[in-house]
């Protein structure tokens, strides 16, 4: 036989909350986004009494594939571009020629040897 509180758990008292007991919720516009692969996505923003129109984003990211979403249904945002991860030596050669990086090598070699005493001639 199964034994125990037919209303489990429940305490005493306790009801429906409804709008009497947490008070009125804030007027809200719903507002629709439209992302590249046809989704729609519908977020609520609540209206506030200074505010006569809430503030808006013009983009918000679609909860079914991440892309983001625009107001236009007929022109949704692009998707962005991800960037190949580029090491500290791709950054390097963007800044500087061959020609130059070498001459900075030359340059820190020559001060290396020069601090050491050692007498190597650099080979040019």
């Amino acid at each position: 036989m199964a034994g125990g509180n037919a209303i489990r758990g429940s305490r005493v008292g306790a009801g429906p909350m409804g709008e009497n007991e947490r008070g009125e919720s804030a007027p809200r516009k719903t507002v629709s986004y439209y992302c590249a692969k046809g989704h729609v996505t519908s977020p609520s923003f609540a209206l506030s009494e200074e505010l006569e129109d809430p503030e808006i984003p013009l983009e918000w990211d679609c909860p079914r594939c991440g892309l983001p979403g625009g107001l236009d249904p007929d022109n949704p945002p692009e998707p962005m571009r991800n960037e190949p991860y580029k090491t500290h030596l791709a950054y390097v050669k963007e800044r500087r020629s061959d020609e130059e990086g070498e001459a900075l090598l030359n340059e820190a070699l020559a001060g290396l040897r020069e601090r050491r005493g050692d007498a190597v001639a650099v080979a040019d």
